[in-house]
């Protein structure tokens, strides 16, 4: 597959504009709601699917259907990972209104991030053609892991990433709108905002090394894995806001993509050394896996409606008052000197909670 520089180019500036559009139309906080996240998850659908079209006219019936096969997985996947972001947002209490920026920064963190990934995993396919044999089996055992801890979630509160951090970084205990960063008696601060980032943030991580290898299984071609994954990543905010509340009803959705990761992860290995599985069949198993487990989800909880993640008693960060949103310097002010002493009565003057957070530390 002959893909010039120029289109590379070209499919990079088009998803840079993108969401350069997608963040002056939510340059201002507020609550999305299902009718706005259902408009810009069709918006995102349409650009993946119509660039698979571009993809099937230029290069081949054979190249498309690889990229509507890499498309299809990547997007099944990152239903798992909105449900993820969906506990953490709950769990940190996290306002509605603020959340879109987080997800929007999230994204952007894991556009780059994959990319990496993307470009090692196929200089180590070049290079070592046994590595297909360990994706094949991390695949296999990653499906077989996720069907037994089908109903085990993520306990945000014991993070390793999320303790680390808050050893590092001193923290409010506050969220001060959309910031990330604020300035308090000369101490430049983290909000809570910005752990819940570095979490999501090491959670796509997580779902990457799971990803990257199982679209590796239905194409070698770099620039397919590559857009396939962006096209996916870029509708996860829309997906999220669109879902996020229903995650209750897709019971069976994760016994469905773990049997995605063992079917990618058998094909890979007959591709190596036995038979060639045709990309059309791929994409029919795949396609079939998905929309079995989510019609018997749906049928096994219809009549649910819409309900968010409870929150806890006494949520871990709070949102910061008037006064004290007063109270902030500018960010990037000139920094005075504060001895360590009192750097530190400030420190724990803003963090109150968690003296008796100890989940957290």
């Amino acid at each position: 597959m002959d893909v010039p520089f120029w289109i590379w180019a070209s499919v990079l500036g088009f998803i840079v504009v993108m969401l350069a559009v997608d963040l002056f139309a939510h340059r201002r906080a507020h609550v999305i709601g299902v009718r706005e996240a259902a408009v810009w998850s069709g918006v995102w659908v349409a650009f993946g699917v119509g660039f698979g079209v571009v993809v099937w006219q230029v290069w081949g019936a054979e190249f498309g259907q690889q990229y509507f096969a890499g498309y299809l997985i990547e997007k099944s996947l990152a239903v798992d990972n909105v449900f993820v972001w969906a506990i953490i947002f709950s769990y940190f209490a996290v306002p509605r209104e603020f959340q879109h920026r987080v997800l929007f920064l999230g994204v952007l963190g894991a556009l780059v991030l994959r990319g990496i990934f993307i470009a090692a995993g196929a200089v180590l396919i070049q290079n070592f053609s046994w590595v297909l044999y360990v994706f094949a089996a991390f695949l296999l055992w990653t499906g077989y892991r996720m069907i037994r801890q089908r109903n085990e979630h993520l306990n945000p509160g014991q993070s390793m990433v999320l303790r680390g951090f808050r050893r590092c970084v001193p923290m409010t205990d506050a969220y001060h709108g959309q910031k990330l960063l604020v300035r308090r008696n000369g101490v430049l601060l983290a909000t809570p905002l910005l752990a819940v980032l570095v979490l999501i943030e090491a959670t796509d991580v997580v779902f990457a090394v799971d990803s990257i290898p199982a679209i590796f299984a239905v194409t070698d071609e770099v620039f397919l894995v590559f857009t396939a994954n962006a096209f996916a990543i870029l509708g996860l905010r829309a997906m999220y806001f669109l879902l996020a509340d229903l995650m209750h009803r897709f019971v069976y959705l994760k016994i469905g993509l773990a049997l995605v990761l063992i079917w990618v992860g058998i094909k890979m290995l007959l591709k190596i050394d036995v038979v060639y599985i045709p990309t059309p069949v791929s994409l029919a198993v795949v396609t079939t896996i998905i929309t079995v487990s989510i019609l018997l989800s749906l049928r096994a909880t219809r009549g649910q409606g819409r309900r968010g993640l409870p929150a806890p008693a006494r949520p871990p960060f709070r949102v910061a008052t008037e006064a004290e949103d007063a109270a902030l310097e500018p960010v990037w002010s000139r920094v005075r000197e504060i001895p360590a002493g009192e750097r530190d009565a400030h420190r724990d003057e803003l963090e109150p909670t968690h003296r008796h957070e100890g989940d957290l530390r």
